[in-house]
């Protein structure tokens, strides 16, 4: 298959782009040249912010896929959907899950209501309504059925730029005691990377479309799974502290954020990013690989490049500072201390 791919050079984007290369694909990526594609494809560049930014994709094709990761303005994904109809059999949305109306039930399914106020014309607004436009914007120029809707959740695995598991590899490779959120069994739903990208290159071969929510099931892993994954995968000497959730939070630490991927049991976020309905995905074939192998690879991608991950600018950086987990973890140690 010949396939285009709107970015192609970091994370979500270039994982597509390896996965197109190992099925024997013909790849051209276009992109703004910041970064180097992998090699082996072909390179067009072009900013879709700027006026005819996408000239040089104007003579280009014919394709028989489309993946289009943008997640700012939907009409960036207006623009290039209308110039690619017709030269291109197929257009992959990579959307999120935070296209539903919020706060979403657990188990909530591709049928459930959808965010309001989005539009395929709009400027980049909020994260949620720029996802269900360009969702708008890629159904509007390709149609129902040769649009496919790749409704993400959280996403780890190697090239990360988000800076959630990178995170956590680095702080449990320092060692020591570590502020590990609890409960250890809670549930955690995530996907990797490749397999995002393996599920999504599959359904264009299949002619798929519509949306799917594309996770891991439900439990796939835990909290202390996968920390217990990133002391392996490190072989340092760090030690797990399991801390209450109502610890964490009178602390003032910000789950999500300051401790990524973690979130409160029973909170309306936690519900709606690792309970959601993936069962349609699953339905098709979708294949997640084991936790250990996400993290050990991520960890190996993460050394391979000095041991610093990149960071998407527009998004914001993660972690604990160092004084606030020390002063948690010594006044849980003291609480213990005089516990009979």
């Amino acid at each position: 298959m010949r396939l285009l791919v709107l970015g192609g050079t970091e994370f979500v984007g270039r994982a597509v782009v390896e996965s197109a290369l190992r099925r024997g694909w013909e790849v051209t990526v276009f992109h703004r040249g910041r970064h180097a594609p992998p090699p082996g494809v072909r390179s067009l560049h072009g900013d879709r912010t700027a006026d005819d930014g996408l000239a040089a994709l104007a003579d280009g094709g014919p394709w028989d896929a489309v993946v289009d990761t943008w997640s700012a303005a939907p009409r960036a994904v207006r623009e290039a959907a209308r110039l690619l109809r017709g030269r291109a059999g197929r257009y992959a949305y990579v959307s999120s899950r935070s296209v539903y109306a919020y706060p979403p039930a657990g188990g909530t399914a591709e049928d459930a209501l959808l965010v309001e106020g989005a539009s395929a014309d709009a400027g980049q607004t909020e994260y949620a309504r720029d996802k269900r436009g360009g969702e708008l914007a890629a159904v509007e120029a390709f149609g129902a059925d040769d649009s496919l809707l790749v409704r993400a959740g959280l996403i780890l695995g190697p090239y990360e730029n988000v800076g959630r598991l990178p995170w956590w590899l680095t702080r449990i490779a320092r060692g020591g005691p570590v502020l590990a959120p609890g409960p250890r069994d809670l549930p955690l739903q995530y996907i990797d990377v490749r397999d995002l990208a393996d599920w999504t290159l599959g359904a264009v071969e299949r002619g798929l479309g519509g949306p799917y929510n594309l996770v891991g099931p439900p439990g796939h892993t835990t909290m202390g799974g996968l920390l217990t994954a990133c002391v392996e995968a490190t072989g340092g000497d760090a030690r797990l502290c399991w801390t209450d959730p109502q610890v964490v939070l009178d602390a003032g630490i910000e789950p999500w954020v300051e401790l990524p991927v973690w979130l409160p049991p029973g909170s309306a976020l936690y519900d709606a990013l690792h309970r959601g309905d993936v069962s349609r995905a699953l339905a098709t074939g979708l294949v997640c690989r084991p936790v250990g192998e996400t993290v050990a690879d991520t960890w190996a991608w993460l050394r391979a490049i000095g041991g610093t991950a990149p960071q998407r600018p527009d998004r914001t950086s993660k972690g604990l500072d160092p004084q606030v987990e020390a002063k948690v973890l010594a006044a849980a140690e003291g609480v213990a201390g005089t516990t009979p």
